[in-house]
């Protein structure tokens, strides 16, 4: 018995190291795939080792990497040599995008390489060693393919390689690690995995292959056939507001019939600056005195995805939430939306929008006609030298255009003409200079962030006071510095303002449009920076503070600020408002105001919804004025720990919050609203 069980041991070990002997460029081609999927994983998510994933990236290499052996053993390098730089692009471009956008890359995105050129200095400033790396992994395949060349590997194995019996058995094994990963899934992994929009989820769960293979799918199906699903879109839209409550009136219902509107669009700007002061400065004061004066709404919301600052305009604008792929601006432009733009033409005001940089950036010389602008003034309207814009060399450029204080000062006078033109009219002021990389418009700040602290002398007893600056050159010092600058900036508009004779019929929206992309472990320094040695302080030290997932998620509102000189609307908006508010609730708050009511909005009224409002963002998280879910990990975390939230409660919500993300999607891809009429709403 026992030399039966060794004879048994003996075969098996013989023929695993012939397999290995006679295959080591498929083995080598599959270990080093799946270790690229592994360390993207790891780097991102911090989910490297999950099983499931991890079962269904060496599913699906084992099924690509299958198809190499009906080549010939001395022609099968090529094909495996494309897949892995393939594969190894795929894991660089993750890892990139994920370092910069928190989420994954989709091939919707591919309309949007035009802007890269515009924000290189951004990508550039947050990339890291490990987001490259892969491309080493193409490179040690090639040397192992070398070494196998020098040693005749190739000529040896050609004599016996089976290649179609070769092609089967290892199709089978990827089928078998598949057939485990998808039977053990469960309802909501399928869900998710069709509906796309839950990148993170998609990836922790199915890994990052058959993520971006879904994706391919789902990118290309509406491409191909524009009529893909439209029937069952629209009758999942037609029941969606057939039961929408009717629209009921409130006390800011009219208030602004007659009046202008002008919204100024802060790049980057969030509330948090807004309670940092150092050294008797404030980071804001600007924006401080605005929001004391107007009307200051405290928990603002962002609602972006991969489109970031177009991603707001389009939200604002429609009260619709960004496209599950790729972005409004680039893929989905040429649909009929219902604007607030559009709403206001009918009472024959003049659109227009001001931006300091070029017309063909988030392709708004397009976008911007579609949703209803009329005047457009960007690059070509500013006088300015636009020579080292990224470099400290020149006050008048910083990063992606005109400087904010040069943009405003020009800017002022085309506002005052229209002012003068026009009866009425709705603005749209885009700023630049707080775009990332920050440490180009920090330099323009003189913000002292230096830190006083005492260290006692161990010799002597004496307690001595000393001074450290390394918050000066951290990401979120830089950060700051950059929107100290873009405050001051903020401030001489508001001087022009005041000091103009024209403006005395206008409401400013003043709004962040979206947080600035800083990693946790980068605002963490903010929070808990010892000024001793300049490193972060440690759970369980005396003066570490929490600051977790869910508070850098909390973090990420920024400031809206309704604001007048005139002073009948100072009495009108004036205070702040605490209800939890989302970007996608702008315009039918706005809307309102004006008279009108657009039910084709995911967004609400925020004062009919008051503390009943829900923020759903594009990855499906939810905000409440309880709560805040995790769409990923299907865990929440409330504001007071007595607060206990029911699962009926959370299974509602979610499912709302899905049907919301689904049928705003169907507007977008499907152009859902290209038969309403906004007169007759």
């Amino acid at each position: 018995m026992e030399k039966n069980i060794s004879d048994f041991l003996n075969k098996c070990r013989k023929k695993t190291v012939d397999y290995i002997i006679t295959n080591r460029l498929f083995i080598s081609f599959v270990i080093l795939t799946i270790l690229g999927t592994i360390f993207v994983r790891s780097f991102t998510i911090n989910d490297g080792l999950s099983f499931k994933p991890f079962i269904t990236d060496v599913g699906l290499i084992l099924v690509v990497a299958s198809f190499g052996y009906f080549i010939k053993p001395h022609n099968q390098f090529k094909y495996y040599f494309i897949w892995s730089i393939i594969f190894a692009i795929m894991d660089i471009v993750n890892s990139i995008y994920y370092t910069f956008y928190t989420s994954f890359a989709s091939f919707g995105d591919l309309a949007t390489v035009g802007q890269v050129e515009t924000v290189a200095g951004s990508i550039f400033d947050k990339l890291r060693f490990i987001d490259i790396m892969y491309v080493f992994i193409p490179i040690i395949f090639y040397l192992i393919h070398h070494i196998l060349t020098k040693s005749n590997y190739y000529y040896y194995i050609e004599k016996f390689e089976q290649g179609k019996k070769m092609v089967a058995s290892t199709l089978i094994v990827g089928a078998l690690c598949l057939g485990y990963s998808f039977g053990v899934a469960s309802g909501t992994d399928y869900s998710r995995l069709a509906k796309q929009w839950n990148r993170i989820y998609i990836v922790e769960r199915f890994g990052l292959i058959m993520y971006q293979f879904n994706d391919l799918i789902q990118t290309l199906t509406p491409r191909i056939n524009s009529l893909f699903g439209y029937e069952e879109a629209l009758e999942q839209f037609n029941n969606y507001f057939a039961s929408v409550p009717e629209h009921k009136n409130n006390k800011y219902t009219g208030v602004l019939k007659g009046y202008n509107i002008v919204f100024v669009h802060m790049e980057g700007m969030q509330t948090f600056l807004m309670d940092q002061s150092f050294n008797g400065r404030e980071v804001t004061p600007n924006l401080n005195k605005l929001a004391q004066e107007g009307m200051f709404f405290k928990n603002f919301y962002p609602q972006v995805s991969t489109g970031t600052s177009s991603d707001t305009e389009f939200t604002l604008l429609t009260g619709l939430l960004p496209a599950a792929s790729g972005t409004v601006f680039t893929l989905y432009y040429d649909r009929d939306y219902l604007t607030i733009p559009k709403y206001l033409k009918e009472r024959n005001y003049y659109i227009y929008s001001m931006h300091g940089n070029l017309p063909a950036m988030w392709n708004r010389n397009k976008v911007h006609p579609q949703l209803g602008y009329e005047g457009m003034f960007f690059k070509e309207s500013f006088t300015f030298n636009d020579s080292h814009c990224k470099e400290y060399e020149n006050p008048e450029c910083i990063n992606l255009g005109i400087s904010d204080k040069l943009f405003f000062a020009q800017g002022i006078k085309i506002m005052e003409n229209i002012d003068k033109t026009y009866e009425n009219y709705m603005g749209t002021v885009i700023t630049l200079s707080n775009h990332s990389p920050f440490k180009i418009a920090s330099m323009y700040s003189d913000l002292d962030l230096s830190t006083t602290y005492t260290q006692t002398d161990e010799q002597t007893g004496l307690t001595i006071t000393k001074t450290s600056n390394y918050l000066d050159t951290s990401a979120v010092g830089e950060y700051m510095k950059s929107a100290n600058f873009a405050d001051s900036a903020l401030g001489d508009f508001i001087s022009y303002i005041n000091e103009s004779s024209a403006f005395d019929n206008t409401l400013f929206v003043f709004y962040g449009d979206h947080d600035a992309k800083l990693r946790q472990s980068e605002m963490n320094y903010l929070y808990n920076l010892n000024p001793e040695t300049g490193e972060v302080y440690k759970e369980g030290d005396p003066e570490y503070q929490e600051y977790d997932y869910y508070a850098h998620e909390l973090n990420k509102k920024t400031p809206l600020i309704m604001w007048s000189k005139n002073k009948d609307l100072q009495k009108i908006f004036k205070g702040t408002i605490d209800y939890y508010m989302g970007m996608y609730d702008v315009a039918p708050t706005i809307l309102n105001m004006f008279g009108f009511y657009n039910k084709y909005t995911m967004g609400t009224d925020i004062f009919n919804s008051k503390k009943d409002n829900y923020i759903v963002f594009p990855n499906g998280n939810i905000l409440t004025n309880k709560f805040y879910y995790n769409n990923s990990t299907e865990e929440y975390k409330t504001f007071d720990k007595s607060i206990i939230i029911e699962d009926s409660y959370l299974q509602e919500l979610t499912r709302k919050a899905e049907e919301k993300l689904d049928i705003s999607n169907s507007i977008i891809v499907h152009n859902l609203l290209s038969n309403i009429n906004i007169s007759e709403e």
